[in-house]
């Protein structure tokens, strides 16, 4: 109980206290897209789990969520030697990544509750080449984030642009877009249809039961319709011999 206290106070306090209005993007989040959810781990464990973990979330529950044989997920998705029944932790010490980046990475396993997708989605497209801080980046959601750009080898080199405008009387400069020089391994459109695959998975994880609650509703609102029709046809045929 005291883990869970501390993750709902230490994410949205310190992790993402962002000070920035930066507009929000939709993302499409589909959790009956297997496909995308799978994808979106694969994505997590390659690129995130080194420095961030799920710690309240096991890579069984994954696996049989997202429809993943066990084997294929210790071969692929698990590589430091953890087992199936083990929670998802990142092997990065907490006192190292405390030195190296001011503050322990933010477990993730509620980041799409406490933030939205939205938020994690525009966040992890708006990282932009800044040489003035420690990781080289800087990003538009989150101004001045102790993150390097983990993705930059998907999406490419992000670079912002600028436009000059009148304001109070006064010429100044404000961002006008970004862009990429085209050196990653993805291009625009994959690489945003990457991130809602990433996106998906987090909105998953924060709420694994969601999956099942979602068939069993379905189930029971067809059982009522059924049974509504049948208790409306018994009503009738009653009230026939009445008459």
């Amino acid at each position: 109980m005291k883990k869970w206290i501390a993750l709902l106070l230490f994410v949205p306090s310190i992790a993402f206290a962002a000070g920035s209005n930066y507009p929000l993007d939709d993302v499409d989040i589909d959790l009956k897209d297997q496909p995308s959810l799978q994808n979106g781990a694969r994505i997590f464990m390659n690129y995130c789990l080194g420095c961030h973990q799920m710690q309240y979330q096991r890579y069984q529950r994954t696996f049989e969520d997202l429809g993943i044989p066990e084997d294929l997920g210790e071969q692929y998705l698990q590589f430091t030697g953890e087992k199936v029944s083990d929670y998802i932790t990142s092997p990065m010490p907490a006192e190292d990544s405390a030195t190296w980046f001011g503050a322990p990475p933010p477990d993730l396993t509620l980041v799409a509750r406490v933030r939205g997708p939205e938020w994690i989605y525009t966040y992890m497209r708006t990282f932009y080449a800044d040489e003035s801080k420690t990781f080289g980046v800087n990003n538009l959601v989150f101004p001045n984030v102790g993150m390097p750009h983990v993705l930059e080898g998907l999406q490419g080199t992000p670079r912002l642009s600028y436009e000059s405008v009148m304001v109070d009387g006064q010429m100044v400069e404000r961002p006008n877009g970004l862009s990429t020089d085209g050196n990653g391994a993805l291009n625009a459109e994959e690489y945003d249809a990457a991130i809602r695959d990433l996106v998906n998975y987090l909105e998953y994880v924060g709420e694994p039961s969601r999956l099942k609650s979602e068939s069993i509703g379905r189930n029971v609102l067809i059982y009522i319709v059924i049974f509504f029709v049948l208790a409306l046809l018994l009503k009738k045929e009653y009230w026939r011999d009445v008459k």
